[in-house]
């Protein structure tokens, strides 16, 4: 089955999530699990914690569907040591919090290297970031998002994605999100049907589909290899339907959370529809 969702909004408590996604007809969503443009946010309490779970079980969400996502503050890939390790402490917060949630997934963009290392010493930094949060949590995978390659962010080709694959000691729990927007900022055609196919062969030949974890399902308002992140409702951007038609009738995406990022938060729930008809 295709689950199909939203980034929803956490406003009132961390417990709303589950309601805000299944008002709009979701089978999996997204979230942030504090303040994602704070360093530090109050701890997650007791209450909200079972009260998120039971919203969830009520439903019909299961963990594996839902996909949260850290705070755009944290930069694995920093060369400042001080700076790296006031990301990496978020980082590790990130996932406990998801943890204590009872969360199996956290998305993250990888890092950037701020003009002040290589790219392979950035890519390092940041795989010794994710080695470190998996040792400090348990029960989380680490899902990369692949990223439009804006500035100095790594992650904007799939050797990145393979390379931070490599570098991790414990490969059950590393995966890959995969943002439609981003990929076609990024270089990656997906303005046909053919061209859909191409790219998806490519990341399966590079990276492996056994890590993909999650979507992000975006159109894109620039062309193909702009390396803007600029995100348009499905169907109105540059990429067209093709794409995401092939998503949507493909096995290769089943049981994965497939989450719109798309800048019309009242119209989800009819993105949400018309996803469900391109089947």
């Amino acid at each position: 089955m295709k689950r199909l969702g939203a980034h929803v909004s956490i406003a009132g408590g961390i417990e709303n999530a589950p309601l805000n996604a299944r008002a709009i007809g979701a089978t999996a969503f997204a979230l942030f699990t504090k303040n994602q443009r704070q360093w530090k946010s109050p701890p997650l309490q007791p209450a909200s914690i079972e009260a998120f779970r039971r919203n969830c079980a009520e439903g019909g969400f299961e963990m594996r569907h839902i996909l949260p996502h850290d705070s755009y503050l944290i930069n694995l890939g920093n060369p400042d040591p001080l700076k790296l390790e006031h990301s990496r402490a978020a980082f590790i917060d990130e996932m406990q919090r998801a943890a204590a949630l009872g969360l199996e997934l956290l998305n993250f963009h990888p890092g950037s290297h701020l003009n002040l290392s290589t790219p392979d010493e950035c890519l390092r930094r940041i795989a010794d970031s994710i080695n470190i949060a998996l040792d400090h949590s348990t029960g989380v995978t680490a899902v990369i998002e692949n990223t439009a390659g804006q500035g100095t962010n790594l992650g904007n080709r799939f050797e990145h994605l393979a390379a931070l694959i490599e570098m991790t000691n414990d490969k059950s729990r590393i995966g890959i999100c995969l943002d439609t927007c981003h990929l076609f900022a990024a270089g990656y055609d997906l303005a046909t049907a053919d061209a859909a196919a191409e790219t998806f062969r490519e990341f399966d030949r590079v990276v492996g589909m056994q890590y993909l974890r999650g979507m992000h399902l975006n159109d894109a308002l620039h062309p193909v290899g702009s390396r803007l992140d600029r995100h348009a409702c499905v169907g109105k951007g540059k990429i067209g339907l093709d794409a995401f038609r092939l998503i949507m009738q493909s096995p290769a995406f089943e049981e994965i959370p497939l989450i719109l990022e798309t800048p019309d938060s009242d119209g989800w729930a009819e993105e949400i529809r018309m996803l469900y008809g391109l089947q």
